[in-house]
């Protein structure tokens, strides 16, 4: 399996109660070559101070100018973005650690460009 790089798309709106839970899924990854691209939507509550407590250079922070909505916010991340694969997820989500490394291995072994797989919800 390759070693490329995955850039990870997160947009943020007043997630300060999921993010550092959502985050620490993404550090916990068996896959380690990703960048966290974190784009806040002009939250008010303590996400930023959250997103800026963790010390890893592979995540990102940026903040809009101005609240725009997801689709915005996951475009100006895919701006930033320099990773061969891209990955979505949401701030209030999580990931098994071994999401990235089976997901990636998948592709490669099949050919594929893009895959999409089902989640659980969690109450």
């Amino acid at each position: 399996m390759s070693n490329d790089l995955v850039s990870i798309i997160m947009p943020s709106y007043n997630c300060g109660r999921f993010v550092r839970e959502t985050i620490e899924s993404v550090m916990a990854q068996t896959y380690s070559n990703w960048e966290l691209l974190f784009v806040d939507d002009c939250s008010t509550d303590d996400t930023e101070t959250i997103v800026r407590s963790f010390d890893d250079p592979r995540i990102h922070y940026y903040k809009n100018e101005h609240n725009s909505g997801a689709a915005v916010s996951r475009n100006r991340a895919l701006r930033e973005a320099k990773g061969h694969w891209i990955a979505f997820l949401d701030s209030d989500d999580l990931w098994l650690p071994e999401k990235l490394e089976k997901q990636i291995h998948f592709m490669e072994e099949n050919g594929y460009r893009f895959s999409y797989h089902q989640y659980d919800e969690i109450d």
